[in-house]
């Protein structure tokens, strides 16, 4: 019985290895078979056993159930892919970034529900301009609508996005946060792929932004996201200044406004020191942003050219990778994964009895035994 044969749909199997992006060698290697071994099982000259399936199915990302099925399942439905490198569409979504954006839309699915329950009115600023909007208006718009003003005063640009971000989520966003799929750390999610997504709703917007890009750089995402909330606009997004999309050329337009105005910008830009890293530093303190906020300006208003902007973000990139050490606070990562004003709902509603505690698990990805303890820590 323990060598039984799971007699699987071998077509089924290759197509599951397509949609994880895996060769042949990989998924064997995922499996603990030899190439040929793996081979004869999408071609049909053998069969792995239950356990062997069942490896496969974990390595593919693929529900166990898939490999038995006669024909492949419907893709399910996924945002608009606005990105571009070079002007040129990019390959299709991987099965990572699919994943995430079937979670962030299940948890968006059930806060829309909870709101509607509670006599919740549509958040007036979703759909509010369209691209042939002034950027300044819509900047402006957002400002107000955050509620913070052009001159901060922050001590660093950090304390200025978690700003952004709890103003955002008093606004009716909910913001998430995650550089994994769900809690799997060897699912890392490819900030070359993508570095965010929004999903537009006029109850429960969602803005998503992937913490495997460098921490100065997600600032500038938060605000591109938010400026497809504010267009009422879902998709996905590399944020990326040589993307040719209208739609994405706008949002970039509308998070470099609000960040550092134009008019304010311009004036300073060619009176600070003439060496370029003071310069941008002296810029980033003015501004209460980061240094690649400043040069993602500059390079955005003609002040410095894309070469010098690449370097500055890959310099960025590769000291967070450096200095990455664990995974931090569990609690705390769940906190910014689920977004805080989803996750205070969902715990609220399993306290009052309302939800049960294996739905509430599922919904935030931890386990219903340790809800209580994550409340603690959220505050909720």
């Amino acid at each position: 019985m323990a060598n039984a044969y799971a007699h699987i749909n071998p077509a089924m199997l290759s197509w599951a290895r397509g949609r994880a992006s895996l060769a042949v060698e990989e998924a064997a290697t995922a499996v603990g078979v030899k190439p040929e071994t793996y081979q004869n099982w999408e071609s049909g000259d053998a069969q792995p056993t239950f356990r062997q399936a069942q490896l496969v199915a974990s390595a593919l990302h693929a529900p166990f159930g898939y490999l038995f099925l006669s024909e492949a399942p419907e893709d399910e439905p996924t945002l608009p892919d606005l990105r571009t490198i070079g002007g040129l569409p990019v390959p299709s979504p991987s099965i990572n970034l699919k994943e995430t954006i079937k979670n962030a839309m299940q948890r968006q699915e059930w806060f829309v529900e909870f709101l509607q329950e509670q006599g919740a009115q549509p958040l007036p600023f979703v759909g509010r301009f369209n691209i042939q909007s002034s950027v300044v208006e819509v900047a402006n718009d957002i400002r107000n609508v955050l509620g913070v003003a052009v001159e901060q005063g922050h001590a660093s640009w950090e304390a200025y996005q978690r700003e952004l971000i709890d103003a955002s989520e008093r606004a009716g966003v909910l913001v998430m946060r995650s550089g994994i799929v769900g809690n799997n750390t060897h699912r890392k999610l490819d900030v070359g792929e993508f570095r965010g997504f929004a999903i537009s709703h006029p109850l429960a917007p969602i803005v998503f932004i992937n913490s495997t890009d460098a921490p100065s750089a997600r600032l500038f995402t938060l605000l591109h996201e938010l400026a497809h909330i504010w267009l009422g606009s879902s998709g996905i997004s590399n944020a990326a200044p040589n993307n040719t999309r209208r739609e994405e050329i706008f949002c970039n337009a509308v998070a470099g406004e609000f960040l550092a105005p134009s008019a304010i910008f311009a004036q300073l830009w060619p009176i600070s020191s003439p060496e370029l890293n003071v310069r941008v530093a002296e810029l980033a303190r003015r501004f209460h942003v980061s240094r690649l906020v400043i040069i993602r300006r500059a390079l955005d208003m003609g002040f410095v050219d894309r070469a010098t902007y690449s370097d500055f973000y890959l310099a960025e990139l590769a000291a967070f990778r450096n200095a990455e050490g664990g995974g931090g606070n569990f609690y705390r990562n769940a906190g910014a994964k689920n977004s805080a004003r989803f996750a205070k709902a969902v715990i609220a509603e399993a306290f009052s009895g309302r939800l049960l505690l294996r739905e509430a698990g599922r919904l935030l990805g931890v386990q219903p035994s340790k809800i209580r303890e994550f409340a603690g820590q959220l505050g909720a």
